[in-house]
């Protein structure tokens, strides 16, 4: 399996996640589905297609209390756990928006599917306006918004959230993340208790020639 390795610098922070969607917040208009799109692939780790797919009644939000997202992709549906402070955030969205159970969680301006053309736009206005204008800033600019979920990805490793627990809940697999993260998984040489391992590994007596 070929995966590309994700650098750890070529990650955002946490402070310029926030930065860029505190941005987004302040410039949404008539775009005002754009800022809680995009807080849902930062902190929930949806690709842009699933995340734009979503509708009211994939999540469940009970109060104060951890809730629950259903995502697809590839015709396969996965649960993502949503913490009480996300599920307040997407209570409040969907009272604020006036949305019922069949309509899109982020509509566009006509009720139908967010244009990409749209978020794109204002991701790559956030990012003009918030990152800094060093050396990596040309590069950066070209950057689609699946950054913000890959940055989400390695944030839940960082905290020690279980290999096996990210995969379920990015729609990947455990060795994906290995391949695409590495610097989030040792790779320091380990010190092997030798005389611990060759007790384990021993073989009964009967078996022994």
């Amino acid at each position: 399996m070929s995966v590309e390795v994700m650098d750890e610098e070529w990650l955002y922070t946490e402070e310029q996640v926030r930065s860029l969607l505190e941005w987004m917040r302040g410039q949404a208009g008539a775009n005002f589905s754009v800022p809680p799109f995009m807080r849902l692939v930062a902190e929930q780790a949806l690709r842009p297609s699933e995340a734009r797919a979503v509708r009211v009644s994939d999540v469940v939000l009970p109060v104060g209390d951890v809730g629950e997202l259903t995502a697809r992709h590839k015709g396969m549906a996965r649960e993502i756990s949503l913490q009480p402070q996300f599920v307040e955030f997407l209570r409040e969205w969907i009272s604020e928006a006036g949305l019922q159970g069949d309509d899109l969680l982020f509509p566009g301006t006509r009720g139908g599917p967010l244009s990409a053309s749209v978020y794109q736009r204002m991701w790559q206005q956030a990012r003009e306006a918030v990152l800094p204008r060093d050396e990596r800033y040309s590069w950066r600019l070209g950057e689609p918004i699946s950054i913000l979920r890959e940055s989400c990805v390695v944030k839940w490793l960082r905290v020690g959230i279980s290999s096996v627990t990210v995969a379920e809940w990015a729609g990947v697999t455990p060795s994906w993340l290995a391949l695409r993260y590495p610097h989030c998984f040792r790779t320091h040489k380990a010190e092997i208790d030798w005389d611990r391992l060759a007790l384990a590994m021993a073989l009964p007596d009967s078996l022994r020639s």
